[in-house]
């Protein structure tokens, strides 16, 4: 199957195993999961806006950093210029910040609450360099469109 098939239907799956829940620490935790699970990431989750940051939320992976500020590391710089993100190299992003040092390259994608500002982001890190191109923002983006519909209602 190829990427784009695999993100059509992780789409419908998305779409089906958050659809008529209102968990929504539930429904991004299995979003992540199944994102997870399904791509072969390294680190899959989501960091949501609290208290003027970017605060650690569901995820699948090793430890993360709790806290982002606005402007500062990719998910940072998706945040503050409210739009997706795809670092090839992440030692090549000014500014990136090293959770850990085996990331090595990560795409962020911003989520939008009703009146169109960013309440979180998703954030995905590989162990490979340039995992990401514009199949993956794409998707990606039409995945956190299906969770700001359904979870962030």
């Amino acid at each position: 199957m190829d990427k784009n098939e695999t993100y059509r239907m992780l789409v419908k799956q998305v779409e089906s195993l958050i659809e008529g829940e209102d968990n929504t620490m539930g429904q991004l935790a299995n979003a992540a999961a199944l994102l997870h699970e399904t791509m072969g990431w390294w680190w899959t989750g989501f960091y949501l806006v609290k208290d003027s940051q970017l605060q650690l939320g569901p995820f699948q992976g090793p430890v993360a950093c709790y806290r982002i500020k606005h402007g500062r590391g990719v998910c940072g710089t998706a945040w503050a210029q409210n739009r997706t993100v795809v670092v090839p190299d992440v030692e090549q992003f000014p500014g990136h910040i090293a959770c850990s040092s085996e990331s090595r390259s990560e795409i962020v994608v911003p989520l939008h609450g009703r009146d169109g500002n960013v309440i979180g982001v998703l954030d995905i890190d590989s162990k490979e360099l340039a995992t990401f191109d514009d199949v993956d923002a794409r998707w990606l983006e039409e995945i956190a469109r299906v969770l700001e519909c359904h979870a962030f209602k």
